[in-house]
């Protein structure tokens, strides 16, 4: 066999050919680690952590620093997207299934009830909607803002629970965001609400202890949980867990101590009001089990370039599923959509059995009363109601018709419908025991305006009230903010307020 010596001795063009091939060689080389030396020269400047203030509310300063997560952060002002039973457009619930007015009839929530836009909509939405007419406390603002922290950390927890929404209102004008989950000097995920520290402490647990896996998780359940307002201290938010996070532990929580949110105006029964247990609920399903967090399926990770971080488009993940779902689950698109509607398609199911059932069996009891009925008659009833509407809140207030949970989904809702039926057949013997034998004539509550005006609502009163507050309250609060903001010292002058 000839040495290449030879074979360029006897072809002299060979020499030429493997000079050029090697030059070639190194310059695809070369081009392949000055891409490498590039990327990793971007991700360590990008992942540079550069501190700032302690308490910096406003997304726009830290997204000079952090400007992928920070354009991503922006696109949860989009509202286009739409899915068969949600998504991030916004739905008039009361439009669409008038019974729950007649189930809150008595409370706020059967003036306005829309599915929230999404965090970039946080503080104009509670600016809008109708239930801030009626007197609230600070402690409504906890999970609205990032501001909240900072109030925290100058009042004092207990001072900020304790005062008025309408106090706070040009203090909170940045909407949910960066400050609420980051640490502004390491960026390492943290927990910025107290109410979710005290509720792991009174269950004997160390939040500090958690994985940043679980963190990617309790960063939400600041929010994203049952809660309520104790009386001592004044209106303190607390997470009913010291008996578990299971919808009966928390019902048997709320029973022990006597809470009620309100008093139904129609019934009569001590109520509670879910708020939206998604963590709660998600700790029952498969996800959970599996150790898949909120971020991973909600805020999946992303590369741009050399560099890879945390989608920070929050949204839901069927407007996502390459990123979201399809890492873990190896089928289409196509078929992941399907089975996602199809089990939401039952639990929607369910819940359209309840709540016709929930609203007629509120009409009925006040039927009751209004024949004669005494409190001791009415008490099994009454807690029956409570404990029925309780369970269905439990599932239709959280996110994602059920889809974090679909099996504790539907028992919960089956065993709301199970109460509210034996309810009305409680109520049936009180009405004949009082003389009252022919069925009870159910008034029209077939749409939105006809169930408001059953219950007594003056809704162009309301809205007259809510545009009077939306033109002369809210821009002085928008005006004051500005001017503090404009003389904080870190970060640009902000006469705009982001997001609104």
């Amino acid at each position: 066999m000839k040495s290449i010596a030879e074979l360029v001795e006897q072809k002299p063009w060979t020499g030429w050919l493997l000079f050029g091939i090697t030059l070639l060689l190194v310059f695809i080389f070369g081009l392949f680690g000055a891409s490498i030396i590039e990327r990793r020269q971007e991700a360590f400047i990008t992942q540079q952590v550069q501190p700032m203030p302690e308490w910096e509310p406003r997304n726009e300063v830290w997204g000079q620093q952090y400007p992928r997560q920070y354009d991503r952060y922006r696109q949860t002002a989009r509202t286009d997207f739409e899915s068969k039973h949600a998504g991030s457009k916004m739905i008039d619930y009361l439009e669409k299934y008038p019974e729950l007015i007649v189930m809150w009839a008595g409370y706020a929530f059967s003036r306005d009830y829309n599915q929230g836009r999404g965090h970039y909509y946080s503080v104009k939405d509670v600016h809008n909607t109708l239930r801030t007419d009626v007197p609230q406390p600070g402690t409504c603002w906890t999970c609205k803002s990032t501001d909240v922290p900072r109030l925290m950390n100058e009042m004092g927890v207990e001072e900020f629970y304790a005062s008025t929404w309408r106090e706070l209102g040009s203090e909170v004008v940045n909407h949910i965001g960066c400050q609420d989950c980051h640490d502004p000097k390491t960026m390492n995920l943290r927990i910025t609400r107290p109410a979710l520290i005290e509720a792991f402490d009174r269950q004997g647990k160390n939040i500090q202890e958690v994985t940043h896996q679980e963190m990617r998780s309790l960063v939400c359940a600041q929010c994203h949980v049952e809660y309520y307002f104790a009386k001592e201290p004044k209106n303190y938010l607390t997470f009913p867990w010291d008996r578990g996070t299971g919808v009966e532990d928390m019902e048997a929580y709320f029973d022990n101590i006597q809470h009620v949110d309100w008093v139904h105006s129609l019934s009569r029964a001590p109520m509670l009001k879910a708020q939206h247990p998604d963590y709660e609920l998600y700790l029952t399903g498969v996800h959970a089990e599996r150790g898949v967090s909120c971020s991973d399926c909600h805020m999946p990770y992303r590369s741009e370039g050399g560099v890879k971080f945390t989608d920070h488009h929050l949204q839901s993940p069927l407007n996502n599923i390459a990123n979201a779902c399809q890492v873990c689950h190896r089928e289409s698109e196509q078929s992941l959509r399907e089975g996602v509607y199809a089990r939401q398609d039952r639990i929607h199911e369910l819940r359209r059995i309840a709540e016709p059932l929930l609203a007629t069996t509120h009409i009925e009891a006040k039927a009751a009363w209004d024949a004669g009925a005494t409190e001791e008659q009415m008490a099994p009833i009454l807690q029956l109601i409570r404990h029925s509407q309780w369970r269905w809140d439990f599932v239709a207030a959280a996110n994602g018709m059920g889809i974090h949970s679909p099996l504790e989904s539907a028992r919960i809702l089956g065993t709301s419908i199970d109460k509210a039926a034996e309810a009305r057949r409680l109520i049936v013997r009180v009405l004949h025991k009082n003389g009252v034998t022919d069925p009870i004539e159910m008034p029209d509550i077939s749409t939105k305006a006809k169930a408001q005006a059953y219950i007594g609502l003056d809704m162009d009163q309301l809205e007259e009230n809510k545009q009077e507050f939306l033109e002369k309250v809210v821009p002085r609060w928008l005006e004051e903010a500005a001017e503090r903001e404009a003389r904080m010292s870190s970060g640009p002058d902000s006469a705009a307020m982001p997001g609104y």
